[in-house]
């Protein structure tokens, strides 16, 4: 953390002074007017003065100290401000915030959380962008894409900033996460665009960085943890009346595949306690939500330490003919564990999660998940790749082979199982033939729901300094249009096989096509739209209701494409009647 030298005084700030060298000690005594020897005199003793009231040594020493075993969970903790900033820099009650996310699930995640420091240290929250004091922009960096069009955003952004009259404060601009970790340097400094730059991991330090850009500079913390995972802190969902949730369950990642920039902008795999997380999960219940998707980078990796006795528990193995480049991770409460204690929390709250990695899909899941009616019988199993030479070269862990018999073997196991994953077009040196593979692969598996883009190479990766981004442009063009055709295809006739049969829905609200519609998810996660009717309410003596945002209503399919069922209403449910006459 770099701090400007006028904020640092006490030991810390003495222990400065002594590392200039005399000749910057010379130029800064020269810059100090002199006005007689009182004035200097008085200088001096204030000076000193605040020096002694400033932070001591053991304050910067207390900030650095080894992370804690285990952290309080979801509690209030009185905070200490910084010794170096004043009171009056840091009362920002009034400031208003206007918060823009970015890219993934774990961003959105990311954004509550900030948005609950924030809230806490007195901010208040805009969705308006003329309104706004600070404007945040919590941010991903998977695809070169995704990073350009923040680019153009902050352009857009820093011209708002110029326009704003006098009278009012200076707008402040921040970065939040993975574009914030991966390209401090050119944001801050190269291109002077933003105020604040914050990593994943220092989303507390944002009220002090928030601070310090008041005063005119700018400000960051980009330092990744080896920790941190936001237990304690109770996320603000950005829609209060929402029907659905995201719990972040764990961060960071260690598979190091070569494509892929999470481990560099994330940071090493840690879980949160599950104590916490089934509390985040019980408040989300008491609130009314009704369904929750567990989160993290590779979730079904999740392992909680935080306990001396759950690093007894034994390890499950990996999904067969998978491996690791590391070596297995011994005891901790894994990831069967908490979907089953999560899925007891609320038996009328569905429980989703994403994304896993297949590696780690042991039987105990997938027969967790066959028998509890509450998790959703719907798993996304990323490929990435058809072809088993390519899979090597982006360190996947697993063949072409390996991953069909997974694929059969969750049919098995979870019958009528909804099926999505991720695919890459035009990675280095994939051949026309590898590229066929994974167009049979999307024909033979035929995924409900798909997730298909261009190769993007990233910095830091094992791929930009081990092989050659040698595809052009418009080839990996052609090969992502002929995955994403075939793709639509398949999951036409996936979902085509639901139409005559009645879909458990959550409804979400009106559709956004048509306010005679409403709009909502099946347990498959494949959305579903339906005329909003009267129907025969199920749950109380066959009345008749209209259906609400977070009922669960029992819809017959009428048609469908690769991404939407059509149909019409049958009955308001519950999940367990639903359940029971399946």
């Amino acid at each position: 953390m770099l701090l400007p030298f006028k904020h640092v005084s006490g030991a810390a700030g003495t222990f400065l002074w002594r590392r200039l060298s005399w000749a910057a000690r010379s130029e800064l005594r020269a810059r100090v007017p002199t006005r007689g020897c009182g004035e200097r005199n008085r200088r001096l003793e204030d000076f000193s003065a605040r020096l002694a009231a400033g932070p001591t040594l053991q304050h910067f020493l207390r900030n650095a100290s080894p992370p804690q075993e285990t952290r309080p969970q979801l509690a209030e903790e009185p905070e200490e401000p910084e010794p170096y900033l004043t009171s009056s820099i840091l009362e920002e009650a009034g400031w208003k915030v206007y918060l823009e996310t970015y890219g993934c699930q774990m961003n959105v995640n990311d954004t509550e959380i900030a948005w609950a420091v924030l809230q806490k240290s007195g901010y208040l929250r805009t969705h308006r962008l003329e309104e706004a004091d600070v404007i945040l922009l919590v941010t991903c960096s998977v695809r070169e894409k995704a990073e350009q069009v923040i680019w153009n955003r902050l352009r857009h952004l820093t011209a708002l900033k110029s326009k704003r009259l006098r009278s009012q404060a200076p707008l402040r601009i921040g970065i939040l996460g993975c574009m914030a970790e991966r390209l401090k340097e050119a944001i801050l400094h190269k291109e002077k665009l933003v105020d604040i730059v914050v990593g994943p991991d220092a989303y507390r330090d944002l009220p002090r960085l928030l601070a310090v850009a008041k005063t005119g500079q700018q400000a960051a913390n980009v330092l990744l943890s080896l920790d941190e995972t936001y237990a304690d802190i109770l996320p603000v969902q950005t829609s209060p009346d929402a029907t659905s949730a995201f719990v972040s369950i764990m961060r960071g990642c260690d598979n190091m595949c070569s494509y892929c920039i999470v481990p560099f902008t994330r940071g090493r795999e840690r879980s949160r306690p599950l104590a916490s997380i089934l509390q985040e999960v019980k408040v989300l219940s008491d609130q009314g939500v009704k369904e929750v998707t567990l989160l993290g980078q590779n979730v079904n990796s999740f392992r909680d330490t935080s306990e001396v006795q759950f690093r007894l528990a034994a390890a499950p193995g990996l999904s067969r003919g998978f491996s690791t480049i590391y070596k297995a991770k011994e005891g901790g409460l894994r990831f069967a564990h908490l979907l089953d204690q999560a899925s007891r929390v609320d038996p009328e709250m569905r429980i989703r999660f994403t994304s896993p990695h297949p590696k780690d899909f042991p039987d105990e899941v997938l027969q967790l998940i066959q028998e509890r009616h509450n998790i959703c019988k719907q798993l996304h199993l990323p490929a990435q790749s058809g072809s088993s030479r390519i899979l090597e070269a982006m360190r996947r862990g697993y063949t072409r082979e390996a991953y069909l018999e997974l694929i059969q073997h969750v049919r098995d196991s979870i019958p009528g199982v909804s099926l999505s994953s991720d695919f890459i077009a035009g990675f280095c040196g994939e051949t026309e033939d590898d590229h066929q593979q994974t167009v049979s692969l999307l024909r033979q598996v035929r995924y409900n729901v798909g997730f298909l883009f261009a190769y993007s190479m990233r910095q830091k990766t094992r791929a930009y300094h081990r092989l050659l981004d040698d595809l052009p442009a418009e080839v990996k063009r052609r090969r992502l249009e002929e995955l994403i055709s075939v793709f639509r295809e398949e999951a036409t006739r996936a979902n085509g096989a639901m139409v005559g049969r009645l879909q458990l829905v959550l409804v979400e609200g009106p559709s956004k096509r048509s306010a005679a519609e409403l709009c909502g998810r099946n347990d498959g996660n494949i959305r579903v739209v339906f005329p909003d009717t009267e129907m025969e309410d199920g749950t109380d003596s066959g009345a008749v209701v209209r259906a609400q945002p977070g009922d669960y209503v029992l819809v017959k399919v009428t048609s469908a494409s690769s991404q939407t069922l059509k149909g019409v209403l049958f009955r308001r449910t519950t999940l367990r009647e639903s359940a029971a006459h399946r």
